[in-house]
């Protein structure tokens, strides 16, 4: 399958442009409608379910590798992170029913997504599920959780931050991880929930790994990707 470099991952990009807009108006919301015009730092769009829409954005510009990276990254962490949210729908409710209707939605986008590129790889016979493959995503999630540490330490000081909710000014408050961190203390809890992370998109590649061994039969091979 040869994708023509204006109209490779036309799909995605175009994806990544609507949740873009939407989470424009989002932020407009929250800022001027719930928060009385001061910014919720809280809300700051770079959670692990925010990253995909950057990776979609970012699709058409970047090397055919980094691509194919980028794409493993969608089937894996963005799709667990698309999951895991309905394993707490707390943290999807708003004080606005609109806001509500987009924080499911988005979450049915990225697992959707996470779908979509996982199936676009099965098709690539060149693509070989191999865990070096996985190491480079999980490169991705480290390197946006160090980013998130960033901010959470510059911005702290503007309010209520907590992006990747590894700030360890707060306490973690992620099902199941809360309760470590009563135990065994909150930065025990963030770096096993980092860990934790990786392990079930480690699990979800695994899976694909096993889909794409069954298929790869029945599936054309295509050396071009």
């Amino acid at each position: 399958m040869r994708f023509e470099h204006k109209n490779r991952f036309r799909s995605f990009f175009l994806c990544g442009i609507c949740l873009f807009l939407s989470e424009i108006l989002k932020q407009l919301l929250l800022t001027f409608v719930v928060n009385g015009g001061s910014y919720y730092w809280w809300y700051l769009p770079f959670q692990l379910c925010s990253i995909p829409m950057y990776l979609m954005l970012l699709l058409p510009f970047v090397p055919l590798k980094i691509q194919k990276s980028f794409l493993l990254f969608l089937s894996t962490f963005g799709l667990l992170g698309g999951i895991a949210a309905f394993a707490d729908t707390s943290g999807l409710h708003y004080p606005l029913a609109l806001l509500t209707v987009h924080s499911y939605l988005w979450h049915f986008v990225l697992i959707a997504a996470g779908l979509y590129a996982g199936f676009t790889l099965l098709k690539q016979e060149a693509f070989c599920l191999r865990a070096p493959s996985f190491g480079i995503a999980a490169l991705i999630y480290l390197l946006c959780c160090t980013i998130a540490e960033c901010i959470n330490l510059t911005f702290d000081s503007f309010g209520t931050i907590n992006m990747f909710y590894i700030n360890p000014d707060y306490s973690m408050q992620q099902i199941v991880f809360r309760t470590v961190a009563d135990t065994a203390g909150n930065l025990t809890a963030i770096l096993l929930y980092i860990l934790s992370t990786i392990c079930g998109a480690f699990f979800l590649f695994l899976i694909w790994r096993l889909i794409w061994k069954r298929c790869k039969k029945a599936l054309p091979a295509d050396k071009n990707f």
